[in-house]
């Protein structure tokens, strides 16, 4: 089960806790291939140029390994997909859920990073 993005991809927790172990700047978009997931995704393939200093991945929301993002404490309560989880030195800056601009991520992005 892989996201058809182009963007790095998570698939266990092995590769999740490797990922904020190996960088300092990390957002993780855990969705599905559907209308509120794909702005996300867009604007993520948009702004990694720009953003060098993060990694920027994705991991399929179904996926049981995925529970590593969906039971974070900060996303308790999260209704709507994706769940978008920002980490700073393998801890939680921000999460966001539901669907976001381009200029909603970038914002996040310049205040955290």
């Amino acid at each position: 089960m892989e996201l058809q993005t182009r963007l790095n991809h998570i698939h266990s927790e092995a590769e999740f806790n490797q990922v904020l172990e190996e960088n300092r700047n990390v957002m993780i978009c855990c969705g599905r291939m559907g209308p509120m997931c794909l702005p996300v995704y867009a604007a993520m393939e948009i702004l990694k140029e720009q953003f060098q200093q993060v990694a920027f991945y994705d991991m399929p929301f179904d996926h049981p390994e995925a529970h590593v993002i969906r039971k974070l404490s900060e996303c308790r309560g999260f209704m709507g997909l994706p769940f978008t989880v920002y980490f700073k030195n393998g801890v939680v800056v921000k999460a966001t859920t539901n669907i976001q601009t381009q200029d909603q991520v970038e914002s996040i992005l310049k205040a955290y990073y």
